[in-house]
């Protein structure tokens, strides 16, 4: 008898996530996503698949986020010609969602390109195109909540709802083990948790009396005060009409999905309740105003939407599909607010806006999610006095403000009620999905609440383990891709952008040339004697 699993992303870090599991007729892969934050690890999504993709009966995703889904078309180029399972918001999504994320790999790797033919290197390759994107997503079967079906021979699975996007949900799985078919293994995948009373969904729900948990924990460590739709939204009218008040422009990075309609109907309810002053909204995403028609469509299934979604037409919004619609945004010098992707300002139009933005104290950039380490965003939430956006330093002299009112993600307390509400969990727990601080923290918790210690797991990646074992770490056949402080800290390309930066601000403040000519001494002494 075999049951092994394989954590292929998402241990030590956030993003990435991804699991091989083998059993004894067959393998399958729960998720497949992309790895976001330093280069370092943005580069394993370019390297090969740490299973055989080939091998694999079939796919189950847990919802339409690309950390969670945008490695599919990669995995079927590499051989995978098995079922894709999601829910039905989740497909929808994707249809999008993929394709869009090819043609953004097209467009980075063109610009790299030119620059690497100025520089006499080779030429690389996207890791896969628009096309390949619109064909994965094609492929993708949809599935009702709370029904079990049964994609490959030995096994039975079911979604039940995660209230983290449309159509998020934690996957129960249940796998034969041996020729006794009544030799179950009980396996729940949680995905990623949304919290309680988050707008358009229910509360998460999910099954009791489990062998195994893998369980998110990206907010392990954080507590937050439970607001409900009405509080959030007064947080909100706030920010914006002190935003406002300084006289600039108010840039909003957000997610393309759920995010970002999420704060069009807060604006637009606030608006028509006149809490705050009708001002003009630009969203400028493609992939955003696609997400929010999407929305619109399900707005039956959703909660305070309103009817057909009548939230998402308000007067004001203003939706800009075209490059040159995007241009025309920047002749605004005051009183809009402009929203576009991506939340952690990696990707996308708000890169564009940032750099035209930053460096102005009138203006204020609101960010309103979770900042994976090494990116745009996590540098300025710290307070970066300059960054660096295609390819120039930036001043910031914006007003930068954030707030988690709006996250995704349930709190420390709300992921450890997840959990007890689990119970029985009779062989082990394993969390990914969260950094050093907060896998720590729940796992203490749960040590704290009752669960074995030796049974509440946190993974490196790459780790293999025995499931019908006494819950180990096996020893695996093969290197690591990354070893586990590359994967959990900002790598070097961070570092040098920061010292660059640095430099720069110390050479412009040193008193005379005489100054300067002594800093720059020092740095070539320091080069020659490594």
């Amino acid at each position: 008898m075999s049951l092994r699993m394989k954590f292929c992303g998402a241990a030590g870090t956030v993003t990435g996530s991804c699991y091989w599991i083998e059993h004894d007729k067959g393998a399958f892969i729960v998720d497949c996503g992309m790895f976001q934050g330093s280069k370092t690890l943005k580069e394993l999504n370019y390297g090969a698949l740490p299973f055989p993709a080939d091998r694999a009966d079939f796919a189950l995703l847990t919802h339409a986020h690309i950390d969670h889904s945008g490695l599919l078309p990669k995995l079927m180029g590499d051989g995978f010609r098995g079922k894709v399972f999601a829910t039905q918001g989740t497909r929808d999504l994707l249809q999008f969602m993929l394709p869009d994320s090819g043609y953004i790999q097209e467009m980075e790797v063109a610009f790299l390109n030119r620059r690497n033919a100025q520089r006499g290197r080779e030429a690389v390759e996207p890791i896969y195109t628009a096309g390949d994107g619109e064909a994965a997503a094609d492929k993708i079967i949809a599935c009702d909540y709370q029904r079990w079906f049964e994609p490959a021979s030995g096994v039975r699975a079911r979604f039940w709802n995660a209230g983290h996007i449309l159509g998020s949900a934690s996957i129960e799985l249940e796998i034969e083990t041996g020729d006794d078919k009544q030799r179950i293994m009980r396996l729940l995948f949680s995905g990623d948790i949304g919290p309680d009373h988050k707008l358009f969904h229910p509360d998460p729900d999910g099954p009791s009396n489990l062998d195994y948990v893998v369980c998110e924990a990206t907010y392990g460590a954080r507590k937050r005060p439970e607001l409900k739709p009405d509080a959030r939204r007064k947080v909100l009218a706030g920010l914006v009409r002190k935003a406002m008040g300084r006289g600039g422009v108010l840039v909003i990075p957000a997610f393309s999905v759920e995010r970002t309609q999420e704060l069009l109907a807060d604006l637009s309810l606030l608006m028509k309740k006149g809490e705050i002053e009708e001002r003009v909204v630009f969203l400028d995403s493609p992939l955003a105003i696609k997400a929010t028609e999407v929305f619109e469509r399900h707005a039956e299934d959703l909660e305070d939407l309103g009817a057909n979604g009548e939230l998402f037409r308000n007067p004001s919004f203003h939706f800009t599909r075209t490059a040159e619609e995007s241009k025309a945004i920047n002749n605004y010098a005051n009183g809009v607010i402009i929203i576009a992707a991506s939340g952690m300002c990696e990707a996308g139009r708000i890169r564009h806006h940032l750099k035209r933005r930053l460096w102005d104290e009138k203006n204020t950039v609101l960010l309103t999610g979770y900042q994976a380490p090494g990116t745009l965003g996590a540098i300025i939430e710290a307070g970066a006095k300059a960054v660096r956006i295609q390819g120039e330093e930036v001043r910031i002299k914006a007003h930068i403000e954030a707030t988690d009112i709006y996250s995704g993600h349930v709190d420390a307390d709300g992921l450890f009620d997840w959990m007890m509400a689990r119970r029985p969990v009779t062989r082990g727990v394993f969390l990914t999905h969260g950094e050093t601080e907060g896998l720590d923290a729940l796992r203490d918790r749960l040590v704290a609440a009752g669960f074995e210690e030796d049974r509440v797991i946190i993974p490196h990646l790459d780790d293999e383990v025995d499931l019908l074992g006494k819950g180990g770490i096996a020893k695996r056949a093969g290197p690591r891709r990354l070893g586990h402080e590359a994967v959990i800290h900002p790598d070097w390309h961070n570092d040098l952008a920061k010292l660059s930066l640095d430099i720069r601000e110390a050479l412009e403040e040193a008193a005379d040339e005489r100054a300067r000519n002594v800093i720059l001494r020092r740095l070539r002494r320091a080069l020659e004697e490594e």
